[in-house]
C-alpha cells in the first residue's frame, strides 16, 4: 500500500518547501490548503518535475465540518500516512485588544483547535512507522507582549508535541516540534523581516533550510530542534535573563508592529 505524506499549509512557503523536498526523493504526497486552485497549481508543477502520487484537498481549517469532510476522505479512499507535516499556522500581530472576534477564532482554530484534532485523526491512518513535525515557532519560547495570541498558542504547540513525542515512542511514532525564528515567506513577512535589519537577517531563514532540517530532524528522533545558530543562541540567553526584562525588550520592539495578511 502507498504510504503518503500529509503537509497542512502546503500552498505557503515552509509547505511547498517540504513539498518539494520530499517529492524530489520520491515521496507520495498528500496536501491541503484554503485554495483548491493554488492546491491544484502545486500538485500539476510537483507532478509534472517528479511524477510522484499527489492528492490534494482544499480544507478551511478554522471549520469543523471541512476538517471532518478531508477525514472523511481520506478514509474513503484508505489512504495511509507515514509522515505527517503541520506547517498551517495563523501569525496576526496585534494589541490584543485591538484583536476582532473573528481573528481570535481564526488564530485559535488554526493554530491550536486543527493541529490538534488533525494529529488524532491521522495517526488512525498511520503506517507501521510514522513521523511527525510542526512547525513551531521561537515566538512560544517565551510569552510576548504584543504578540501574546500568537506566542501562546505556538507555546501550546511546543508543549503538546513534546508530551507526544514522549507519549507515542511506544508505538514506533517519531514526533518532533520545530522552533524557527523568522522564516522567508510571504511578502509582507519578508519585508517585516527586512525592517529588523540585522536582527532579522540573523534570525531569519530560507523555507527550504526549515524544510531540509526538519527533515533530519524527525529522522533522527529530536524531541525539539531550532535551525540557526544565532536562534539558538537566542534562546539560551532568554533563558538566562530575568524574565522581566525580556519581556520589557519585547513589548519595546513589538509594541508598534502590526501583521494580518489572513
Amino acid at each position: 500500500m502507498m504510504e503518503y505524506t500529509f503537509i497542512s499549509g502546503a500552498t505557503g512557503g515552509i509547505g511547498k518547501a517540504f513539498a518539494y523536498q520530499l517529492a524530489s526523493k520520491g515521496a507520495p504526497l498528500f496536501l491541503t490548503g484554503r485554495d483548491h486552485e493554488k492546491l491544484c497549481a502545486l500538485k500539476e508543477d510537483i507532478v509534472n518535475h517528479y511524477g510522484v502520487d499527489v492528492s490534494v484537498f482544499a480544507c478551511d481549517l478554522t471549520n469543523e465540518n471541512s476538517r471532518a469532510q478531508m477525514v472523511d476522505y481520506i478514509r474513503a479512499n484508505d489512504l495511509r500516512f507515514c509522515r505527517i507535516v503541520h506547517v498551517a499556522g495563523v501569525d496576526t500581530q496585534m494589541p490584543f485588544m485591538e484583536y476582532k472576534e473573528n481573528k481570535v477564532l481564526m488564530q485559535i482554530r488554526v493554530n491550536a483547535e486543527a493541529t490538534i484534532f488533525l494529529t488524532r485523526a491521522l495517526l488512525n491512518f498511520r503506517a507501521s512507522d510514522v513521523e511527525v513535525i510542526c512547525i513551531s515557532s521561537m515566538s512560544g519560547q517565551t510569552p510576548m507582549p504584543y504578540f501574546a495570541l500568537y506566542s501562546a498558542s505556538k507555546a501550546m504547540l511546543t508543549n503538546f508535541f513534546t508530551s507526544l513525542h514522549y507519549e507515542l515512542k511506544k508505538d514506533r511514532v517519531k514526533v518532533t516540534t520545530i522552533i524557527p525564528g523568522g522564516v522567508y515567506t510571504r511578502h509582507d513577512v519578508i519585508e517585516q523581516i527586512k525592517g529588523q535589519g540585522l536582527w532579522g537577517k540573523l534570525t531569519a531563514k530560507q523555507p527550504e533550510f526549515i524544510a531540509k532540517k526538519s527533515l533530519i530532524a524527525v529522522r533522527r528522533n529530536k524531541v525539539k530542534y531550532i535551525p540557526g545558530f544565532f536562534n539558538r543562541f537566542l534562546n539560551v540567553i532568554m533563558k538566562i535573563l530575568p524574565k522581566k526584562l525580556v519581556l520589557s525588550f519585547i513589548a519595546k520592539r513589538w509594541k508598534k508592529e502590526r501583521k494580518d495578511a489572513f
